[in-house]
């Protein structure tokens, strides 16, 4: 058997034309990537996506396009799984009231009882580089994203 791993992100763009990214650190690993997370067993990509920003960044979200779905084999950083991931454009439908930081993997305060722990951070759109992320369909996904924009 083969186990697929389903993953839906958004890819936020606020009024200064900065995206929001998360920095994350789990199992002694540290990365950078969108907001979002795996498909629950019986949940919609958009519900999942709706989900994984409410338990996250505790605001709500509406989708507006799709952007980008896996098109390539990419096995799982974590475990033996395949990663399919989508990547959807989105935006707030209530207040963003997370904290936020300009500086990379600043976890102060943001650290969990089981050694995980999530940061946010503001980038601007131009300053973003394909290389500021950690997984390969992150890189993808943006590049899609920046090149459609221009």
């Amino acid at each position: 058997m083969f186990p697929f791993n389903v993953r839906v992100y958004g890819i936020l763009i606020n009024d200064n034309n900065e995206v929001l990214i998360s920095d994350e650190k789990t199992e002694n690993v540290s990365f950078t990537k969108f907001p979002g997370g795996g498909l629950e067993y019986g949940e919609g990509l958009l519900d999942a996506l709706k989900r994984e920003y409410q338990e996250e960044c505790n605001f709500d979200i509406e989708v507006i396009s799709h952007i980008y779905t896996t098109d390539f084999y990419e096995k799982s950083s974590f475990n033996e799984s395949q990663i399919i991931s989508i990547y959807y454009l989105i935006k707030n439908t209530s207040p963003i009231a997370i904290r936020t930081t300009s500086q990379e993997f600043d976890f102060e305060g943001q650290e969990y009882e089981d050694g995980k722990a999530q940061s946010f951070r503001w980038v601007k759109i131009d300053d973003l580089q394909e290389m500021s992320l950690t997984f390969k369909t992150d890189q993808v996904a943006w590049n899609v994203f920046y090149r459609d924009k221009k």
